[in-house]
């Protein structure tokens, strides 16, 4: 096949992804290459690791689907960085096991007063970890930066050392893994892991309240990796004196280093903001627009990436481009959920009727699937169509305190990220909110 050809057919597959999945479209997908396409596979190239871990993760599925719509024929994709890997050999999971998502850098983050002193910290110990702020606590609802700035940490503190070894992980993952090493008798391998890592990331350090004996095993991986001058950065929905359940020793440990919290972003933050995510999946858009959607989005910023994701998938679908009367047909339905009164009680009602369960039975302590799953998506729903706190959302379903709110929000985003039965179920429930 002619080299002209393979750039040709690559071209329209391309293409074809960026209708598939406009979510996960991004400008770099450009600098992509194809390193072999032969034998009915298409090996793609990439910038770095990072990049390809994130293709793998992400875009396999909607690539090997357009390939095959393409070709016409059955194509298998995998990637590999570009140069720097045998081609067809699949990527493999970065270093130390560590996921870094390729967009999330210090270069990618928006700084405005909410976040100044969180990112100015977060920059110092990307240079100098374990001797700055350490331990470094960063705290702030979902949605606010969190996540972007523990990944751009460790892209910073990787430009400075590639071999520095990082543990990456949410609170939850250091508690199975706990829980597992007990269990198959390895408690001297699983602390030998975390001990001996450069940088511990832990996200979400809530979920350690009233686990006794994870709290005992997390002390002494603090003690451990504090006084060995290692980097430990921690985030959290609140600072550490609210932290419910913990014990005191850690709280105060919390505290040794710097705690700084993330506020929602200001109108004009958002705006820059709303800029700097458009121009990460290639799309040029007008200040106008730029301002519109940061006047109807207020809460955060995954909020105004979502926006974003829905101007851009309409403006793919009719071909036109991203005008402001575009942008507000776009984003009609999702300005009227926000704008309406929606009430926690509707949203129960709306939940009960589609699952057909009992208001009792999401009130009670019941743990089944089939009760477990609509209270999550309850409190889903409630975090993201109404403006009512962590605490009132839980005190309408059974009295349940901020974290489990919290968790189950997580635990709903991500099904949601990963299974379109989940993405369809929750479309329909919130349409059926926002029409009652």
């Amino acid at each position: 096949m002619a080299t002209k050809g393979i750039t040709d057919i690559f071209y329209d597959i391309l293409e074809h992804v960026k209708a598939l999945d406009p979510v996960n479209t991004r400008k770099w997908f450009d600098d992509l290459v194809v390193t072999q396409f032969a034998g009915g596979h298409l090996d793609i190239g990439c910038p770095d690791e990072a990049t390809a871990q994130y293709m793998e993760d992400n875009c396999s599925r909607n690539f090997t689907k357009a390939a095959q719509s393409v070709t016409g024929h059955l194509v298998s994709v995998s990637f590999c960085v570009a140069g720097g890997r045998a081609s067809g050999q699949a990527v493999s999971t970065a270093r130390g096991g560590v996921k870094l998502h390729p967009d999330y850098t210090f270069e990618n983050f928006v700084v405005g007063p909410c976040n100044r002193l969180a990112q100015a910290s977060c920059v110092a110990v990307s240079r100098s970890p374990g001797d700055t702020y350490n331990p470094l606590f960063l705290y702030g609802s979902s949605g606010l930066g969190k996540t972007h700035l523990q990944h751009a940490i460790c892209h910073g503190a990787r430009k400075m050392s590639p071999d520095i070894s990082i543990k990456f992980l949410s609170c939850e993952e250091f508690i199975n893994d706990f829980i597992s090493a007990i269990e198959k008798g390895d408690l001297p391998e699983f602390q030998s892991r975390y001990r001996t890592a450069d940088i511990l990331v832990i996200d979400d350090i809530q979920f350690l309240r009233e686990k006794e004996h994870s709290q005992e095993e997390f002390f002494h991986t603090f003690n451990a990796l504090y006084n060995n001058r290692k980097q430990i950065i921690l985030t959290a929905d609140c600072p550490p004196s609210d932290l419910a359940n913990l014990e005191d020793r850690l709280i105060s440990r919390f505290k040794w280093g710097l705690v700084a919290k993330l506020d929602a972003p200001s109108y004009e933050t958002r705006v820059a903001i709303v800029g700097k995510k458009a121009r990460l999946r290639g799309l040029e858009i007008s200040d106008e627009v730029a301002e519109y959607i940061a006047g109807k989005v207020k809460a955060n910023i995954r909020e105004l990436e979502g926006a974003i994701t829905i101007v851009y998938a309409m403006a793919k679908a009719s071909g036109e481009p991203i005008t402001l009367e575009l942008a507000k047909i776009a984003m009609g339905d999702q300005i009227e959920a926000s704008e309406k009164d929606i009430t926690i009680t509707a949203i129960i009602n709306a939940v009960t009727d589609y699952f057909d369960v009992r208001l009792t039975d999401l009130q009670s302590k019941k743990r089944s699937q089939s009760i477990t799953l609509p209270r999550q998506y309850c409190m889903y729903l409630a975090r993201n169509l109404t403006r009512h706190s962590l605490e009132e959302i839980g005190g309408h379903l059974g009295g349940r305190d901020h974290t489990t709110v919290l968790h189950a929000c997580t635990k709903i985003t991500d099904l949601k990220e990963k299974d379109t039965h989940t993405q369809g179920q929750l479309e329909e429930l919130t349409e059926a909110i926002t029409r009652a």
